[in-house]
């Protein structure tokens, strides 16, 4: 089942020519629409002239996240403010969201992808699709909630947490898919488990799963828990959001949707393309957005992409499942965390040290986010009222800034290895095989 058969099974050198065409476009509007593209292009000598096909892309320069920082928050913006009708944001390092904006056709177009996406995995118009992604600034919940109006189906706009009443309207509105982060769907069916609904009553068949890594074996056990089929949906913010592409009923790597969001491989060290097939890092250029356009925007997320046409039909590029990210992002639980993001909020609480370490891990399929931290010596005491209220104080702060919230570890003083050299502020046990 195919949602948009003419572009999602269209030749290779018809889908180049398409992308060429677009790209030109993309890059006239973003040179003489937005002051950072074009001071950019000028200190290298180039005009939108210089580009002629996607052979040309290598010429262009690479966007990154500390640009979208430096721009907070409508640098980007490539058009008027009047014409944005929705902003989005995510987390930034400094406590400043990563802003995007969106025209009427970018919303247009991000419904569309995503209606690929749900149609990849079998969502017809006739099923109800309960969207357990968080709403408001994450563009999670509201770009799957476009898509699914896009085909015609119900949506069930659950956004995320209230397990238990997930569950009850679950069953009673009969949703036939669920999208969330693949964690949560893991709790919902341990809490399905433990209601004592026979699982037989649910009529979920189908998940779309993404904004944290997950592995094979994880895919399995939502499987089993669920009784569905489960679905890698990948995006993100910087992009459009989710919907830039998902697997297919086949399951041999994420379509991603090339006529709208261009990926590139490049080596994270030299930033020269690998040959097709090579893993390295993941890079895009909007084709077809206007109120933000990227060009040339590093993910840092480290994959490979493959051309060969699919078992389902589709021609639309494939990349193999995320291997790690090229800095020191760290995804828990759906959600962007920088070191640097914790560490500011303890160089601003007086009765720490700036000694910090980050344990992540998982256990039983979920992540888990522990902080320890160094109480100041005469802050340090044995009365436990006095470490609670330290404890309640850091971690409410901790969690305003990176959105969840840590367990928090107080120790003693000097109790945190000190380093001559870079200091290790970081420990992820997780194994993502």
């Amino acid at each position: 089942m195919i949602w948009n058969k003419t572009i999602e099974c269209m030749r290779r050198e018809e889908m180049q020519k398409l992308q060429s065409v677009r790209l030109k476009r993309v890059v006239e509007h973003a040179y003489h629409n937005t002051s950072f593209y074009r001071g950019r292009m000028q200190e290298m000598g180039l005009t939108p002239d210089d580009i002629e096909s996607i052979d040309d892309i290598t010429k262009l320069p690479f966007t990154v996240k500390q640009d979208l920082r430096d721009n907070y928050p409508f640098g980007l913006m490539a058009v008027p403010m009047s014409e944005i009708v929705r902003l989005h944001a995510s987390s930034g390092t400094t406590g400043k969201p990563i802003v995007v904006g969106y025209t009427r056709k970018d919303l247009s177009i991000w419904s569309e992808a995503v209606a690929r996406c749900l149609y990849a995995a079998g969502v017809t118009r006739n099923d109800a699709v309960q969207v357990s992604y968080g709403y408001g600034l994450f563009t999670g919940g509201l770009g799957l909630h476009g898509g699914v109006e896009n085909i015609g189906g119900t949506v069930i706009p659950m956004s995320s947490g209230n397990t238990q009443k997930q569950i009850q309207l679950m069953h009673d509105f009969g949703a036939k898919a669920l999208a969330c982060t693949p964690s949560y769907a893991l709790f919902l069916g341990e809490t399905i488990k433990e209601s004592g609904i026979p699982r037989k009553e649910f009529q979920l068949k189908i998940g779309l799963f993404g904004a944290e890594p997950w592995t094979e074996n994880m895919r399995r056990e939502i499987e089993e828990s669920l009784g569905i089929k489960a679905y890698d949906i990948y995006g993100l913010t910087e992009i459009i959001g989710p919907g830039v592409g998902c697997e297919c009923k086949c399951q041999h790597g994420t379509h991603l949707w090339e006529d709208h969001f261009l990926p590139e491989i490049i080596d994270p060290n030299t930033l020269q393309p690998v040959k097709p097939g090579e893993p390295g890092e993941l890079v895009f250029t909007t084709l077809t957005k206007e109120g933000m356009p990227m060009i040339r925007y590093r993910t840092r997320d480290l994959t490979s992409l493959h051309y060969e046409k699919c078992d389902c039909g589709r021609t639309a590029v494939r990349m193999d499942r995320i291997l790690g990210r090229s800095d020191d992002m760290l995804i828990i639980r759906g959600v962007n965390v920088f070191p640097s993001q914790v560490e500011s909020v303890i160089l601003e609480t007086p009765e720490f040290e700036p000694h910090y370490l980050i344990i992540v891990d998982r256990v039983n399929n979920t992540d888990t986010f522990q902080i320890q931290v160094e109480v100041r010596p005469e802050y340090y005491t044995d009365e436990m009222n006095k470490i609670l209220a330290l404890k309640k104080k850091i971690t409410a702060q901790i969690q305003s800034v990176i959105g969840i919230q840590p367990e928090i570890k107080i120790v003693e003083p000097h109790s945190i290895e000190r380093s001559m050299g870079k200091a290790k502020h970081v420990i992820d046990n997780r194994k993502l095989v």
